[in-house]
């Protein structure tokens, strides 16, 4: 019994340093791996093998993904919320060459411009400047 809590805790342990060192990109991703972490200590600490293991392992990581995906989404909501709900915005067209259209979409940040490759404008730039970025 001793042998079976000293490898429940190895792994648990185990699994939180990794998820300390190795972060990802998301808090699901986060909450898989440490989920997974604690689902295979918990299952080794009750079952006692390997399939416990694995299945406490899969319950876990399915667990700590499904927790971490709510939290991405109320971030997401969250920046939305906070976001400016009304940016001015304007569309330049611009024609190419060979006679079509594009249309680029400007955000005006104060007397800037902002184009959709991020990049700024002093002023609204002309339709010859940003021929040379979106244009042929």
């Amino acid at each position: 019994m001793r042998r079976k809590i000293v490898t429940g805790l190895v792994l648990i342990s185990v699994g939180a340093t990794s998820f300390l060192l190795c972060g990802c990109e998301t808090d699901a991703q986060n909450a898989a791996l440490l989920g997974t972490a604690i689902g295979a200590g918990a299952g080794q600490l009750i079952g006692g093998d390997t399939e416990a293991t694995l299945i406490g392992a899969g319950v876990g990581a399915g667990a700590g993904y499904i927790i971490g995906n709510e939290k991405d989404k109320a971030r997401q909501r969250d920046r939305a919320a906070a976001a400016p709900t009304d940016p001015t915005t304007e569309t330049v067209w611009i024609t190419n060459s060979n006679g079509s259209q594009i249309s680029v979409r400007l955000i005006k940040d104060g007397p800037a411009y902002i184009g959709p490759r991020g990049e700024r404008y002093p002023t609204r730039p002309t339709e010859e400047q940003l021929r040379q970025v979106y244009g042929f």
